[in-house]
């Protein structure tokens, strides 16, 4: 796991290690690491073409020294800068190596130059990790120009897309699109919550020294999850494993107006990750899951059973659980609440204390559920999930391309890759709910056997739900309708796990 810093916390971060160094060696390091980026994308540099959008301040100085590299190297370089006020020392470096600096003058003859031909990387050091608002209108002029060329070159991002705010992901104009970001010493929220992680392409981070930053899982930074740290989440049932020590997960989802909903997330919860699924439902959709799931245990509102997670609400219409929420708190197991059964949910003054809920709205029940409007949920989810979760009481998981999650302390989590945009399909929310009550049960099946410690959050767990979510989309393939995607979670699992 890694961390992601917002703003303030970079620049304090800096300021120490500047303080110990010798003067401009950070940029130095920052421009290495981005001119050996670029080389690796570009694969032979020599007689390459490469043009540098240069800004005002440090961020144009990280290109400026990156194409004096490259220059060095034997490519073309041309900057095209933005602003009357570049960074001097970036110029005279640039030039020393033989690559050229002119004022942007508009349109594209620029970028094309003489022989009318593409340059093969554009780097994008307009804007750096302190700006905000969309790109100004002549930056913005020169974006739309590389993006119209034929063939478009590839587009490196110094630290950050520019027009992408560093804290939020947010984007309020224009922007630059890369196909690379090369990030400098801590990664930045606005590389991992869309629209920022849309716009970042792949993010390669470069260690530029930077010291005493947080440790990840912390409540000072945003901790950045990734598969190969999934792999550490999940169960491996050994030889002295039943059904019962890998966890019951309990399902009171669908609905006689919604059954979809309680078939998926059953079908969900039947990706191997616990040792039992149980069902409390009756009627029709007792029957179909029955038919469909004969792994699946039955329970009824009256004796629902032992379970070592509950998930509510997933298709359960306008009435609230057929088991009353204080019966499931009173269970001391996680509570996972999603669609229709967080607008049923207690007041935290009604519950016991310690209760364990985890609640996944997508944007638009996060905004009823604050009485906010969507959009304004949507322009900082970070900061809006982090906010819920305190205000709430409980872990709070915004589902989206990118999901966040927040714990009531503070503590927050993000997966390290965008989910797949098929993933935008009917029901699929109900898989994710099943699957992450599968890993919640098993988890909780192992606290109560002393295996592993008990966990402060579920924070954890719900973000790694979310991955093998994604990952099943990416096997299921473009055109992933539910059902599909419920299919493709064993094999998720099982490719994580190797």
């Amino acid at each position: 796991m890694r961390v992601a810093l917002e703003v303030a916390q970079v620049r304090s971060a800096e300021q120490r290690a500047m303080s110990r160094l010798p003067t401009g060696a950070l940029m130095q390091r920052a421009a290495a690491g981005l001119a050996a980026a670029c080389a690796d994308l570009l694969g032979d540099v020599y007689g390459r073409r490469v043009v540098v959008a240069v800004g005002s301040g440090d961020n144009g100085g990280d290109a400026l020294f990156a194409g004096a590299r490259l220059a060095a190297r034997g490519a073309q370089v041309l900057a095209l800068s933005l602003s009357d006020s570049v960074h001097a020392g970036g110029v005279a470096a640039l030039r020393a190596t033989g690559g050229r600096l002119e004022p942007y003058a508009g349109g594209s003859a620029q970028l094309v130059g003489s022989g009318g031909k593409a340059p093969d990387v554009v780097l994008d050091g307009v804007v750096g990790i302190g700006g905000t608002g969309g790109l100004r209108p002549t930056a913005a002029e020169l974006v739309a120009a590389w993006e119209g060329l034929d063939p478009r070159p590839l587009v490196v991002a110094v630290d950050l897309p520019s027009g992408i705010d560093a804290d939020t992901g947010r984007s309020d104009g224009a922007c630059v699109h890369a196909d690379l970001t090369v990030s400098f010493g801590v990664l930045k929220p606005g590389l991992l919550i869309a629209p920022g992680a849309l716009a970042a392409g792949t993010v390669h981070l470069v260690d530029i020294g930077l010291e005493q930053l947080p440790e990840p899982g912390g409540r000072d930074a945003l901790t950045v999850v990734t598969l190969a740290d999934v792999a550490g989440l999940l169960p491996r049932p050994g030889t002295e494993s039943d059904k019962y020590s890998r966890g019951v997960v309990g399902l009171l989802t669908g609905s006689p107006r919604y059954p979809g909903a309680g078939l998926l997330s059953t079908a969900g919860a039947r990706c191997g990750l616990a040792g039992m699924v149980r069902h409390v439902g009756d009627g029709d959709l007792g029957h179909e899951i029955a038919l469909r799931f004969p792994d699946v245990v039955p329970g009824s509102p009256t004796e629902p059973g032992r379970v070592q997670c509950w998930v509510v609400g997933s298709g359960g219409g306008d009435e609230p659980p057929a088991v009353p929420f204080d019966r499931l708190l009173a269970d001391d197991v996680p509570v996972l609440v999603d669609a229709d059964g967080l607008r049923h949910l207690p007041d935290p003054a009604d519950r016991p204390e310690g209760a364990r809920l985890l609640l996944t709205p997508h944007a638009g029940e996060l905004a009823r559920l604050l009485g906010m409007e969507r959009a304004a949920v949507e322009a900082d989810r970070l900061h809006t999930v982090r906010a819920a979760a305190d205000r709430l009481q409980a872990t709070v998981m915004l589902k989206g391309a990118t999901s966040v999650v927040a714990e009531p302390d503070g503590t927050s989590y993000v997966a390290s890759a965008v989910a797949p945009a098929w993933l935008a399909t009917a029901g699929s929310g109900d898989v994710l709910s099943g699957i992450a009550g599968a890993l919640l049960a098993s988890a909780t099946a192992r606290e109560q056997a002393g295996v592993i410690d008990r966990s402060p959050g579920l924070g954890r767990q719900a973000i790694a739900a979310a991955i093998v979510h994604a990952a099943a989309a990416r096997l299921a393939g473009p055109g992933v309708v539910a059902a599909r995607l419920a299919e493709s979670v064993p094999a998720a699992v099982a490719s994580l796990i190797a």
